[in-house]
């Protein structure tokens, strides 16, 4: 097993499925998918201002909702709060701590409030992602990731596992989402 490359090993497990089931899918994908909700009470995105969520975090002209200890059942949430969340909270938060980006959190976050301006920071934190988990070595990967995570002791293989399965996780949620809305045409119960 000395000959496996690691690092090439955990970018093929997400870059397969970002390059052939992910990124085909959401291009193109409009404002109104962006922020439809098939559900009342959903959390979104949203201008700020207008949200009934207990807290609305966001720097710029449009908030996330979210509350603090999730309700249970929490909220549904529509693809502008789960791009949202992977954006800031899986991957931007995570490249600032380990790869060196720009501090980011969910109260600090410009939120993106269309479609296109989502993707484009996708994109830019998925590129940021992928270049950083790229520069580790085996010795990287076996590293402790410290206390920058909730697991300190963990090497950093596994949270880039983790981080993938969050990918996979939550953007193959918005292809659900983007699916459910071309087959209602947009409806509402």
């Amino acid at each position: 097993m000395d000959d496996i490359d690691w690092t090439a090993t955990l970018l093929d497990q997400w870059e397969w499925h970002w390059d052939n089931h992910v990124r085909p899918r959401v291009k193109g994908l409009t404002d109104d998918e962006y922020l439809w909700s098939p559900a009342g009470g959903a959390w979104s995105v949203r201008p700020r201002g207008t949200s009934t969520a207990p807290v609305q975090a966001g720097s710029g002209d449009f908030t996330i909702d979210y509350a603090f200890p999730e309700p249970v059942p929490p909220p549904f949430t529509t693809i502008a709060w789960r791009l949202g969340h992977v954006i800031v909270g899986v991957l931007a938060a995570r490249n600032a701590a380990h790869f060196g980006a720009p501090p980011a959190s969910y109260d600090t976050w410009e939120y993106a409030g269309d479609a296109t301006t989502a993707l484009d920071q996708l994109d830019t934190q998925l590129r940021t992602w992928v270049d950083g988990v790229r520069g580790l070595d085996d010795t990287a990967l076996r590293t402790p990731v410290g206390d920058k995570e909730p697991h300190p002791q963990r090497p950093m293989a596994d949270l880039v596992l983790h981080i993938h399965r969050e990918l996979i996780h939550h953007l193959s949620e918005v292809l659900l989402l983007r699916d459910l809305y071309r087959h209602t045409n947009g409806a509402t119960r």
